[in-house]
């Protein structure tokens, strides 16, 4: 069984994003995020089975933080209305102060094979699953349309995100993606509102 945490453990992903970044996925080989991490090349078999392990563990761990950081912000939080905001205004943050963990999410896993984004869609269920009970909360509470779809309201915001972020990474990071979150987040607001 691989060990999942640990110094080594940490500075792993974080060697493997900035190869994966750099290189891309299929030309970042092991011997390069071991490098790049300071270990020897079989340290990384103490930790990982394989290259696509190391990808999904990167997304696990960083998906984990980032769905963490938003339940924090948001914990205690009555609002539905700066819920959202928050949300959307730390996922561009998240990805904008890292923008290697950026472009590794937005084109590298999706040149991945079907088994490994299956692995990966498996991760992503915990953000949309947080999506999902901020609509439903929102929906019980009034604010928005007693007929709002949930399932197609989560494909919005997520998909609106994405998007953004991918067209962000795609232009070289040109503009300010941070500053793009209260228009996105009035935009989805006036689709879902009650009002």
């Amino acid at each position: 069984m691989a060990k999942r945490k640990g110094i080594k453990y940490e500075q792993i992903i974080d060697a493997a994003v900035t190869v994966i970044a750099k290189h891309g996925y299929h030309q970042a080989q092991v011997s390069k995020i071991a490098k790049q991490a300071g270990v020897a090349d079989g340290t990384i078999y103490l930790y990982f089975k394989n290259k696509d392990d190391i990808l999904v563990s990167l997304f696990r761990e960083k998906m984990g933080q980032f769905v963490q950081k938003i339940e924090k912000e948001i914990e205690g939080i009555s609002s539905i209305e700066e819920k959202l905001y928050i949300l959307i205004e730390i996922h561009f943050k998240h990805l904008s102060a890292e923008r290697s963990l950026a472009k590794v999410t937005q084109l590298e896993l999706r040149q991945s094979n079907s088994v490994l984004r299956n692995k990966i869609n498996d991760v992503l269920k915990h953000y949309l699953e947080l999506i999902d009970r901020l609509l439903i909360e929102g929906k019980e509470s009034g604010f928005f349309h007693d007929d709002l779809d949930i399932r197609l309201a989560r494909q919005m915001i997520f998909g609106t995100l994405d998007e953004i972020v991918t067209n962000w990474v795609m232009n070289e990071h040109k503009y300010d993606l941070v500053s793009l979150a209260k228009p996105v987040y009035k935009l989805l607001l006036n689709g879902f509102c009650n009002r």
